[in-house]
C-alpha cells in the first residue's frame, strides 16, 4: 500500500505530503506501521530518495495515553487503536492534528489543553462529598464520574469539534467533562466552576456531539453537559 503522510521539519516552516511504500500485515497498527517505516536501514520515499525519519509522538501504545493522536484517512484517531485491515482502499493518509500548533511532521502543541485548565483552576482539589444525596444517586454518578475520568486530554475531540478554534475562548468537550468532575466532586468549587463552564463551554457549544463518535475511551460528555446545566 502506498502510506501518505503530510510533514513539516519545524513549526515555521512550509508543509508537504511525502509517499511511502509499504507491504505489512493488516494486523499492524498505524502506529506499528510508523515504526516499519522509521526503522528501515534506509528511509526511502516511493521513489527511492532517502529521507528524514518520520516524527510521531507515542508513550504507552496501548490506548491509554493519547500521545498518539494524529489524523488517519480523514478521522482522529489514535494510531495505536487503529489498524491497517480496517482501511479502505490501496492509499492511507497520515496528518497532524490541524487545531494545535505543528513542532514536527506528526508532533504538535497541545500545551494549550493543560494551561486552560490552569487558568479556570479546573482541578478536584479536596473532596468534598455531597451527604445529601441517596446512596442509590451516588453509585450512579459514582459510575459516570469514573468514565468521565479516563479523559486522555488527546485532543481528538477538539480536532473534530466545530467550535473549537485555537483555544482562547471555548475550551471544548474535555473542559466540559473536568467541570463535571469538579463540580460534582467539591462542592465548595461548584459555583466558580459552573461559571467558568458557562463562559468557556455552554455558552458556545452547538451541541454537535461529534467529540463523543472520536472519543478513544468513549466518554459520555453529553451527561456531563447535562448535570453542569442542571447546575
Amino acid at each position: 500500500m502506498k502510506v501518505k503522510i503530510l510533514r513539516q521539519q519545524a513549526p515555521f516552516t512550509e508543509s508537504y505530503w511525502e509517499t511511502f511504500d509499504a507491504d505489512v500485515p493488516g494486523d499492524m497498527s498505524v502506529a506499528a506501521l510508523i515504526d516499519y517505516l522509521n526503522y528501515r536501514d534506509d528511509i526511502v520515499d516511493e521513489n527511492g530518495k532517502k529521507t528524514t525519519r518520520i516524527g510521531w509522538e507515542c508513550s504507552c501504545l496501548q490506548g491509554v495515553c493519547g500521545s498518539c493522536a494524529m489524523v488517519i484517512n480523514d478521522v482522529p484517531a489514535l494510531a495505536c487503536e487503529t489498524f491497517v485491515k480496517d482501511m479502505s482502499g490501496d492509499v492511507l493518509t497520515i496528518r497532524p492534528l490541524r487545531k494545535f500548533p505543528v513542532i514536527h511532521d506528526l508532533v504538535v502543541d497541545r500545551s494549550q489543553i493543560q494551561e486552560n485548565l490552569k487558568q479556570t483552576d479546573v482541578c478536584i482539589g479536596e473532596y468534598q462529598p455531597d451527604f445529601s444525596k441517596d446512596e442509590k444517586k451516588s453509585k450512579k454518578e459514582h459510575a459516570l464520574q469514573y468514565m468521565i475520568a479516563k479523559c486522555l486530554k488527546c485532543g481528538l475531540c477538539l480536532e473534530v469539534c466545530p467550535n473549537y478554534v485555537n483555544g482562547k475562548t471555548f475550551y471544548g468537550a474535555l473542559f466540559a467533562n473536568d467541570c463535571y468532575l469538579v463540580a460534582s466532586r467539591n462542592k465548595e468549587k461548584a459555583v466558580g466552576i459552573s461559571t467558568q463552564y458557562a463562559e468557556h463551554f455552554g455558552s458556545a457549544c452547538s451541541k454537535s456531539l461529534s467529540c463523543m463518535d472520536v472519543c478513544p475511551m468513549k466518554i459520555p460528555t453529553i451527561a456531563a453537559m447535562a448535570a453542569m446545566n442542571r447546575g
